[in-house]
């Protein structure tokens, strides 16, 4: 009788590696006026698809582009709203206002560009990864929330607002587990400036997680 033979794996000479990704992350705030300060949630959550394109024989050297969404809310002490001649209002909250929270909110889409290493082979699936990267984003829709005892203010037309978003990441951990660094290379507002004098640019560096799938 014939024994049955025991199949063997099946290796794919033209694997692709992490097209999907998902990414926590903690937001700081940057090149803001004086007294601004993180204060409440500040945190970021991203999901997309990356086309990965090796570029060797052995697929671990690739390019990636793709498309995804990015959402993020800043926590902070810099009021944003507007005043009776519909001039915007940049004014730094300092502890004579009480207020229950002050936040900026951001949503994105966004086309990542990536440079990829790592040490893939066409049957391992837990491999070291470092990538580099340039995206580029367009804000389609924003708002400044400031809530208090009695009075709440939302703010969803900020002409100083650049919509267009520049920024630079890098990537890098083992297997599951990977450190995620952003930095926005242009500034949030343009021509902006608070109440006392002082220019609203406001970057963000962000840290966290990413994950990716296939």
């Amino acid at each position: 009788m014939a024994q049955d033979s025991i199949p063997s794996t099946i290796i794919d000479p033209v694997y692709r590696e992490d097209q999907f990704y998902i990414g926590i992350t903690y937001n700081v705030i940057t090149d803001v006026p004086t007294d601004v300060s993180t204060r409440g949630l500040s945190g970021g959550l991203k999901f997309g698809y990356l086309r990965d394109m090796p570029l060797n024989e052995r697929r671990n050297v690739a390019i990636a582009v793709g498309a995804g969404l990015v959402i993020d809310r800043f926590g902070q002490t810099l009021f944003i709203g507007e005043s009776t001649n519909n001039e915007t209002i940049f004014s730094v909250l300092d502890g004579e206002v009480d207020y229950n929270s002050n936040r900026f909110s951001t949503y994105t889409v966004e086309a990542p560009i990536e440079l990829r290493w790592r040490t893939s082979t066409a049957s391992s699936y837990k491999f070291w990864r470092i990538y580099t990267g340039f995206k580029i984003g367009y804000t389609y829709y924003y708002k400044a929330t400031f809530k208090q005892t009695g009075n709440n203010v939302v703010q969803t037309d900020i002409p100083e607002y650049e919509r267009l978003r520049l920024g630079a990441s890098l990537c890098f951990g083992y297997n599951t587990f990977n450190f995620y660094a952003y930095y926005s290379i242009n500034p949030f507002f343009k021509d902006a400036v608070t109440d006392t004098g002082q220019n609203v640019d406001f970057r963000t560096v962000k840290v966290g997680l990413m994950f990716y799938i296939l």
